[in-house]
């Protein structure tokens, strides 16, 4: 989760949107997109003729200059052991600073990567004159990415969410199909993402989705598009992710409804909160549904909460009273440590 505006505003994101750095259009597109997040790639959706100084300079002068709203800004930098790292992360924090909140880490796979990054950051930042703190999300790509997902979590206070990176982490396991069924197929791979990243109090977001409509597609066609796109982050927030990249404005309004909890889901989680606290707590069951409340359910529910207080849909003041309450009977606040501060 990412603290903007001097720790005065919290972001879980439910969209984030990748587009070519090299491009200015495309940074004034997604600066007028409905999405949460933007992230700058000067990775794989940069040209090698592109990349270094012509990519730099159009980016620079884009988070400087463009107006992205209450929107998370990010880049992607060229891989760690690219010849192109050192200078593209150097040039942004030093050329940008305090205009972007975080820097997205692609082809991350061992801790120590992590607490490098880190350091460069923590002496370009106080050379470059920052007030803030840079944050990092990290893309986990492939099986030894995997394995060691919640070391790289827990690697520094700068890591705020992890990212499960489809198409590397399939093709790294020899995997060529990444449209269909790719929740059953990669299952146990969005999973592990998503407990490592709760495990070490960060968000968890689900991969790019590829196909999209398009001016020549047909009617029936498009349909079918959105609803298998809607189906698969469906499938990615019932496993715990709490967002998704796009690759295009035209997956935002779906994507963005998926990952809110709907104003029904709000109503019946206030009504059971207060009817539990009502009763005293322990074990019982919310007569208005039948279902079974304990400090586990509860404990869910705060969490849904915490997402209706970023959308609006949930005062603040009745979170931090309902979290006091669970905290003071289990002496264990959930919203501290899945990092959903209010």
């Amino acid at each position: 989760m990412y603290s903007l505006d001097h720790g005065t505003r919290f972001v879980i994101p439910r969209t984030e949107l990748t587009f070519p750095a090299h491009v200015m259009r495309m940074h004034n597109n997604a600066a007028a997109a409905a999405v949460d997040h933007v992230m700058a790639d000067f990775e794989d959706a940069c040209p090698p003729d592109f990349k270094g100084e012509p990519s730099r300079t159009v980016v620079i002068e884009s988070f400087n200059t463009t107006n992205f709203g209450g929107k998370v800004v990010t880049f992607r930098p060229n891989n760690i052991h690219s010849q192109y790292f050192l200078g593209d992360v150097t040039s942004l924090v030093q050329g940008a600073p305090d205009k972007f909140h975080g820097i997205i880490l692609p082809k991350i796979e061992l801790p120590e990567e992590i607490a490098y990054v880190d350091n460069l950051l923590t002496a370009l930042e106080r050379e470059s004159g920052w007030t803030t703190k840079i944050s990092l999300e990290v893309l986990i790509e492939s099986p030894l990415a995997l394995v060691n997902a919640y070391q790289i979590a827990i690697a520094s206070d700068r890591m705020v969410g992890l990212i499960f990176g489809l198409a590397d982490f399939a093709a790294s396991i020899g995997v060529r199909e990444v449209v269909q069924d790719q929740n059953q197929s990669f299952h146990y791979a969005k999973q592990a993402v998503v407990v490592s990243a709760k495990a070490a109090g960060l968000h968890a977001m689900d991969n790019v989705f590829f196909t999209l409509v398009r001016g020549d597609t047909s009617e029936e066609e498009a349909g079918t598009i959105r609803n298998n796109f809607r189906a698969k982050n469906v499938g990615a927030a019932r496993m715990g992710m709490d967002g998704t990249w796009v690759i295009h404005p035209q997956q935002a309004e779906i994507a963005n409804e998926v990952y809110s909890p709907t104003d029904a889901e709000i109503d019946e989680d206030i009504r059971s909160i207060d009817y539990y606290h009502s009763q005293g707590g322990g074990a019982l069951v919310f007569p208005e549904t039948n279902e079974f409340l304990d400090e586990a359910t509860i404990k869910g529910k705060l969490a849904t909460l915490a997402k209706g207080v970023q959308s609006g849909k949930v005062s603040k003041e009745y979170l931090a009273d309902a979290v006091a309450k669970s905290e003071a009977v289990t002496g264990f606040s959930n919203i501290d440590v899945q990092k959903r501060t209010i």
